[in-house]
């Protein structure tokens, strides 16, 4: 967990618990990065601390349907929650806080309601529903919402999002026939029976008759058709599918059947799934995944078919049926759940492929199990690798469908002038913490700054690709992944890191910046402050900005400044409040004092030019993302200092001129001029020492470190 995280969660925390005043959020996130310890999750802990909190809560059935429901879901960190939780238990202190938190918190929310509570009363209830009723109405309902309808709207949705990222360009799309013609879909059809047959009471006939009636009937139910006497009934939200068997059967032959009955309801599971998840709107992993599920539902069908062939010859019993579908029983479960797992945490993109590889590690020592599911894995995953290739090998972001971990947000680049952070670095590319599958968890960095480098290089008009690029091929052994990022990392650091050194000379630029921000060209300073100071000693609002600028150039062509290449990028800023007020400014930022530092009127007395004055430095593309408004305003603070020492020592020197004055004096009486003249002396001294110290032995030692590393960089 990063610091800000820890910063945002604890502040999270104590605003939701009220706490108020105290020693406020630093303390405590102080404590929390000293003493923090990586939770390894093991199965054995999960469980324990699962049934520490089921015992010590008052309904244990509703906690553990809900972990089951969050587990199904895949939710990430839910282990180490319930590993917390499990230790708050045991904490009396902080439970008895925490039940009069809530208590509080109630009784406020209770009371809020009250004042804000309209005069809306229920009309009473004239008839009472019967039970049968209210159960016909819920199986309406349940039918409704799985209904075609609700399907149409969450691709409605996703759609409408899709092009709105993709600037109005329209994302492709199914003609409304596929989804109009239900008889298209492999699943049942209910409340539609096509068969004109009249159908015999089974309970009438011998026991071999009903053997062969129902073989006959659950080769259709296996493919998603109603039989005479097996039927599926309607969906209920997002329950399994349920059958109803004739009651008059053989009790012998209905065992046999219920056992095999999972295998049609796995089977209607999964061909929702494959029919839902095709769709264009639910991104292109979920597509594959589908696809990939398709193609083992195709060898499933093969299998029934070959069963009708011997259905026909009458060499098949129900006895043998049972037997031959004992293979497909366990790949079918499989995909049933990984289907209800998809669909309940409404996975897409890298949440897909997490839940794809949890389930993969999941079934370690079921090698059947553990292979059908990296065959699925490994098809979804193509897709979302082909977007990472694009990424860390050229920089470029093609993510339609927003399943990809980098998340691409609309920026100018010059903005980074206006702005005091860098936001184009920040905020351009993102990650997106959902969409990273969970075996790219530890490089998500790396591969957000890879992308990130190659695409400044691209921007700035080079086409680069890096030249040890390899396709990424999904694989239980991380190493695989770890060292083609790691290649693909090293490569467009290089780029970028040459291209700023040698094509946009960033060390030049930095020198330039020195000579002026910490006045490293003395005969420059000399000839601007002689030519600046009757200006500099106005109001600030009566200065005449152009006057300045043209005084600069004039200063910056008869010095040996006139050799800097990069001279006219230097500019004169008169700053709105002086040095002190700005440092307070920034000291202030996300403290509690910001908003009033930032509201308070400027100082009541009138700035100079001098107290104002400062210089600005114009940083072109990509200079800027290292030579940032941040670095600038470092550098000019610095810079206000000195030159106000600077001018302090010309004001002691022009006293010391006027001084000379007093020797026309008699002896007698310039002794009482010893005294001011020996304070002057001593004041000059003094500032001239501290101008010393800081140039030379502050700033000139830092800056051959900084040269230094910078030769050495990689």
């Amino acid at each position: 967990m990063s610091e800000f995280r820890i910063h945002h969660d604890v502040n999270e925390l104590l605003s939701l618990l009220r706490v108020h005043g105290g020693e406020g959020a630093e303390v405590y996130i102080d404590l929390l990065q000293k003493n923090r310890t990586p939770y390894v999750t093991t199965t054995v802990s999960a469980h324990s601390a699962k049934v520490k909190i089921a015992e010590f809560s008052r309904t244990p059935e509703d906690f553990l349907k809900k972990y089951d429901e969050l587990k199904s879901k895949n939710t990430r960190h839910l282990d180490s929650l319930v590993y917390l939780l499990s230790k708050l238990t045991e904490d009396k202190e902080t439970l008895q806080y925490l039940q009069q938190n809530a208590k509080e918190r109630a009784e406020l929310t209770a009371n809020a309601a009250a004042s804000s509570s309209t005069n809306f009363s229920i009309p009473p209830s004239t008839s009472k529903i019967s039970l049968q009723e209210l159960e016909e109405l819920r199986k309406q309902l349940g039918s409704v919402t799985a209904n075609s309808s609700v399907q149409q709207l969450t691709r409605k949705m996703l759609r409408d999002k899709q092009t709105k990222k993709n600037s109005g360009q329209p994302v492709p799309v199914f003609p409304s026939w596929v989804y109009e013609r239900p008889a298209l879909i492999g699943d049942f059809l209910i409340g539609t029976s096509l068969s004109t047959d009249t159908t015999v009471p089974i309970g009438t006939l011998p026991l071999a008759s009903q053997e062969s009636m129902i073989v006959e009937d659950l080769l259709y139910v296996l493919i998603g058709v109603d039989g005479r006497y097996v039927t599926a009934q309607p969906l209920i939200g997002r329950q399994n599918r349920a059958f109803s068997v004739d009651p008059n059967l053989d009790l012998s032959i209905k065992e046999l059947v219920t056992r095999i009955l999972p295998v049609a309801a796995s089977y209607s599971a999964v061909t929702r799934f494959i029919e839902e998840k095709s769709s264009f709107e639910y991104g292109q992993v979920n597509h594959a995944l589908a696809a990939a599920m398709r193609t083992l539902i195709k060898e499933y069908m093969i299998l029934i078919t070959q069963l009708e062939h011997l259905q026909r010859q009458g060499l098949l019993s129900l006895q043998k049926l049972w037997f031959y579908i004992q293979p497909t029983m366990r790949t079918l479960e499989i995909l049933a759940s990984l289907a209800t797992s998809v669909d309940k945490g409404e996975c897409m993109g890298g949440s897909t492929l997490s839940l794809l590889h949890d389930k993969t590690f999941n079934y370690t020592g079921d090698s059947q199990a553990q292979e059908l599911c990296l065959y699925l894995t490994k098809a979804a995953s193509v897709p979302y690798f082909e977007i990472l290739e694009k990424w860390i090998y050229r920089g470029i972001i093609n993510d339609p469908y927003s399943e990809f971990m980098v998340e691409e947000h609309e920026l100018q680049k010059e903005k980074i002038q206006e702005d005091y952070n860098d936001k184009y670095w920040d905020q351009r590319y993102t990650v997106v913490q959902q969409q990273i599958p969970s075996f790219l968890q530890k490089m998500a960095d790396k591969i957000l700054s890879t992308g990130k480098y190659l695409n400044v290089v691209r921007e700035c008009g080079r086409d680069v690709t890096c030249p040890v690029a390899k396709e990424v091929i999904y694989t239980l052994k991380e190493r695989a992944y770890v060292e083609q990022i790691e290649k693909a990392y090293n490569y467009a650091s290089k780029v970028l890191l040459d291209f700023l050194m040698e094509e946009k000379e960033l060390v030049a630029h930095l020198r330039s910046i020195k000579h002026y921000f910490l006045m490293d060209q003395g005969d420059f300073f000399v000839h601007f402050m002689d030519l600046t100071e009757e200006e500099l000693k106005k109001p600030v609002d009566d200065i005449i900005t152009t006057r300045l600028e043209a005084l600069l150039e004039l200063a910056l062509r008869m010095s040996t400044a006139n050799t800097d290449p990069f001279k006219d990028d230097l500019k004169i800023d008169l700053m709105p409040h002086d040095l002190i007020t700005q440092l307070l400014r920034v000291l202030a930022i996300e403290t509690k004092q910001e908003k009033a530092i930032i509201s308070a009127d400027p100082t009541e007395l009138t700035l100079s030019g001098l107290e104002a004055f400062s210089f600005d430095y114009i940083v072109k593309w990509p200079l800027s993302l290292i030579i940032n408004r941040k670095a600038l305003t470092r550098y000019q603070m610095l810079f206000r200092h000195m030159f106000y020492c600077k001018h302090v020592e010309r004001q002691l020197c022009n006293v010391w001129i006027s001084n000379k004055t007093a020797k026309q004096f008699s002896l007698h009486s310039a002794k009482w001029f010893a005294g001011a003249f020996t304070l002057r002396q001593r004041m000059l001294n003094f500032v001239q020492n501290i101008q010393y110290y800081m140039m030379f032995e502050v700033m000139e030692p830092t800056w051959h470190i900084l040269e230094k590393n910078l030769k050495l960089v990689s």
